[in-house]
């Protein structure tokens, strides 16, 4: 087999074409490097072998029949743990929930198993999806491999989907984002991430956190890989203006579109120099690909839709958690155990208010759409910090990324360099509700003239 660890969806299928290798074997590739390198990386909180093997060969039927169904089929992918697949635990990161087995397979895995995908397991997250720095006392931490000498954050909630992708682990994986849950472990581990428009996936079979801001997305090396599997489980139609713009191969491919960006002084807290100095690096190659930049107000104050994104997460997350939360005798990990119970505070109005800005800034948000293409903001304000200096009760890696939610935009996460420590640096994009195509078209044309989505961690000190 040839070295894998970085390769994209379209490559991995463009393999399978030519016959350079079968599902079979591919899948066995993964499987390999998960039993190699996951006993430090602990990304997947459950691996199914048998299972995935099964697929894989029933991938290598259908291509041997012409009867393959589509681009994605014979391909691996991993399952953040809050999607129920039949007969399988679904424990959202709760060790309290380590004997539940789902009834039903939620219809997002369903759909990618329609497609011929083949799911290797399940992968960690945050305990209920409630936390941006991808720590969980009781099932453990994924390790950030761009770091194998100190444990630093992996980014949250979906931690072991942006930690295995990283790894090579395997090519994509799905994950949530409700306040950036996509989008902070991708940036935090150099990989791409999709934030999806709400009602873009059905998210029936998921543990909710927010029923009014959860969304599906997924993880990959590129762009174009996130849309792929975006479309085979929820079609993203054409953005408005994509059908205008010239083809990728002029110099020019972004002449006509507008971006956004923030004057510094503006930030809602200062960023690390490293990120800042990404974050211009990628402003420059979107000028040179021909886009309009614009230093402009953004209608929104970041802090305050946090801070209202937050408490529509609260109360929501304790509605549905109230029944067990409170039990001092469950191993609830006492962070999160914080956060839901901060939602039986809030009041029944304060709740109102927010779900009433929410409802505002959506439409100051399609308004202020229509006259740029897309915001672009660095994602996190620094690179990955160890896990011995996250303070789960005083302080958020989401500050750029839970607008993005509140506002209902769609979002990207892209790599964008790394620290003068060798971590990854990501950028946000946000753009309209509804334009998965526009922005994933977006980055591709970034990506087609950068390599950062190229590079891959060196694990060799784990491997023995």
């Amino acid at each position: 087999m040839p070295d894998l660890t970085s390769a994209t969806l379209s490559t991995l299928a463009a393999g399978l074409e030519a016959g350079t290798y079968s599902s079979r074997s591919l899948t066995e590739y993964y499987l390999d490097r998960i039993r190699r390198f996951d006993g430090a990386l602990n990304a997947f909180a459950s691996v199914d072998e048998v299972a995935a093997l099964d697929l894989a060969d029933a991938a290598d039927r259908r291509r041997a029949a012409a009867y393959g169904l589509g681009p994605l089929d014979g391909l691996p992918i991993a399952v953040k743990d809050l999607c129920d697949i039949k007969g399988r635990v679904t424990t959202a990161g709760s060790r309290v929930w380590s004997e539940r087995r789902a009834d039903e397979t939620a219809p997002v895995v369903q759909r990618l198993i329609e497609a011929g995908m083949v799911v290797l397991g399940k992968t960690q997250m945050v305990e209920f999806a409630f936390g941006g720095w991808g720590t969980n006392p009781h099932l453990g931490t994924p390790l950030n491999p761009w770091d194998l000498s100190e444990p630093r954050i992996p980014g949250g909630s979906s931690s072991g989907s942006g930690v295995a992708v990283a790894a090579g682990l395997v090519p994509a994986a799905l994950g949530s984002d409700t306040g950036g849950s996509v989008r902070i472990p991708a940036a935090a581990n150099g990989v791409t991430g999709l934030k999806t428009s709400r009602g873009r996936i059905d998210l029936a079979g998921t543990v909710p956190l927010s029923s009014t801001l959860d969304t599906i997305g997924f993880l990959a090396r590129t762009a174009e890989d996130t849309l792929l599997l975006t479309r085979a489980v929820g079609d993203a139609p054409r953005h408005r203006d994509q059908a205008g713009w010239p083809g990728i191969e002029r110099a020019r491919p972004l002449a006509g579109i507008r971006i956004a960006t923030m004057d510094p002084r503006h930030y809602p807290v200062p960023v690390a120099d490293d990120v800042q100095t990404a974050t211009e690096a990628a402003i420059a190659t979107f000028l040179e690909l021909g886009a309009t930049i614009e230093m402009a107000t953004v209608p929104f104050d970041f802090m305050r839709l946090m801070q209202a994104n937050g408490v529509i997460i609260a109360s929501e997350a304790y509605a549905y958690h109230r029944h067990h939360i409170e039990d001092e005798a469950l191993p609830f990990g006492p962070g999160v155990r914080s956060r839901v119970l901060s939602g039986k505070t809030i009041s029944a109005s304060a709740y109102l208010d927010a779900l009433g800005y929410h409802r505002e800034m959506q439409l100051v948000w399609q308004r202020w759409s229509r006259e740029y293409h897309a915001l672009l903001t660095p994602c996190l304000a620094d690179p990955a910090i160890p896990v011995s200096e996250v303070a789960e009760d005083f302080s958020s890696p989401a500050v750029f990324t839970r607008a993005g939610n509140f506002v209902d935009a769609t979002g990207l996460a892209l790599p964008a360099g790394f620290s003068g420590s060798g971590l990854p640096v990501g950028i946000q994009l946000l753009s309209a509700p509804a334009s998965e195509a526009f922005i994933t078209r977006l980055g591709a044309v970034f990506q087609q003239v950068t390599e950062w989505h190229n590079c891959a961690p060196d694990l060799s000190a784990l491997d023995s």
